[in-house]
């Protein structure tokens, strides 16, 4: 597995790249947003780790760039802790977020948890085939999903939260038991988290996000889909 560090302090990109060596990734190294999209169209990565400040292209607009074409694992860093920019940044597109300074072993089990998802995404659809709630479908070979036959293009944690949720069609899930479900146990994830990624999938499978056919949420309870 190749995993793309991107930030403008060389020593972080150094010390993040001893740690994920040591577990036998592939490290490659970038400084800013360009030469970050330089090597993503010239190499295999597999996940990104991500800074948001940086000069020439900062995170949040190598994220949108990356989102046109790619679907592959992101992590974000910043040194901003600011809800609101947790939420512009997962809205943007990202599947995790880590504030510094941070831990480089939470980090790394992070980066587990997310390349776990993006290798195994669809192994128990392969079984069920294909999941259809009226004009919304999820494919779990191809992992494809459509709204009324329009391709609709999901990071790979709000595919597994859609997934979840279409294979227990009816069943409310609480925040709590999306997280069990989805995220790994050993890195905490708040409500608000996936609230942003609930938010994000309803503005691409909905028509209207604020009146939605599929994906409703069940005031003081949780999610689910109808």
């Amino acid at each position: 597995m190749n995993i793309l560090i991107v930030d403008d302090d060389p020593q972080i990109v150094d010390s993040i790249g001893i740690f994920l060596a040591g577990e036998k990734y592939g490290v490659c190294k970038a400084y800013d947003g360009l030469q970050a999209l330089e090597i993503l169209a010239e190499q295999e990565i597999h996940l990104m780790i991500l800074d948001i400040m940086m000069p020439k292209l900062d995170g949040i607009r190598t994220l949108m760039k990356l989102r046109e074409s790619r679907n592959i694992p992101v992590i974000l860093l910043s040194a901003k802790s600011e809800d609101a920019d947790k939420i512009l940044g997962l809205t943007a597109g990202a599947d995790d977020y880590v504030t510094k300074p941070f831990n480089p072993s939470e980090l790394v089990a992070r980066v587990k948890s997310q390349l776990r998802r993006y290798t195994t995404l669809g192994s128990m659809g392969k079984q069920n085939g294909e999941i259809t709630v009226d004009g919304l479908s999820l494919n779990t070979e191809t992992k494809q999903v459509k709204v009324e036959g329009e391709k609709v293009r999901l990071t790979p944690i709000e595919y597994k939260i859609l997934e979840l949720l279409l294979r227990n069609r009816g069943r409310v899930f609480s925040a709590e038991e999306i997280y069990r479900n989805v995220w790994d146990e050993t890195v905490a994830v708040g409500d608000n988290t996936i609230a942003v990624h609930v938010r994000h999938i309803r503005e691409k499978i909905e028509i209207n996000p604020k009146e939605p056919r599929y994906l409703k949420v069940v005031w003081g309870i949780g999610y689910k889909i109808d």
